[in-house]
């Protein structure tokens, strides 16, 4: 079964860190640019980081840059994203997708949402609260 599992979301207060991964079982993700996008209560998805499949592009919305960082462990088949100086408004269930397909990772963080990708997980929340 081809499938990405997001993991490492939870509770953490205003200022927190939390570090959250995507793991893909069936599939290997070196063929893929892998994105993290999030969606708030009553809010559109939106991406918030995207790297491509060498780990040499990245991409981040302004919301998250300076705070959020993304890499990823090809041998462990495995994405992460980093979240220091967590917000209240960074609260939502964050999704990782992957796609074999984007030549940009600014294009994929940017239009994802609405064109697609290969591969979607079912997505980890994570709240920001005091």
């Amino acid at each position: 079964q081809l499938q990405l599992v997001e993991s490492g979301g939870g509770l953490v207060q205003p200022g927190g860190s939390l570090r959250l991964s995507c793991a893909a079982s069936g599939f290997t993700l070196d063929y893929y640019a892998i994105g993290w996008f999030r969606q708030a209560p009553g809010k559109e998805r939106e991406g918030v980081s995207c790297i491509s499949r060498s780990g040499g592009s990245t991409n981040y919305a302004d919301s998250v840059k300076g705070r959020f960082t993304i890499a990823r462990d090809n041998a462990k088949n495995t994405v992460y994203l980093q979240m220091d100086s967590l917000k209240p408004e960074d609260t939502a269930v964050y999704y990782c997708a992957a796609d074999g397909t984007y030549t940009s990772v600014q294009a994929m963080c940017a239009t994802a949402v609405v064109y697609g990708m290969d591969y979607w997980g079912k997505g980890t929340l994570v709240t920001v609260s005091s």
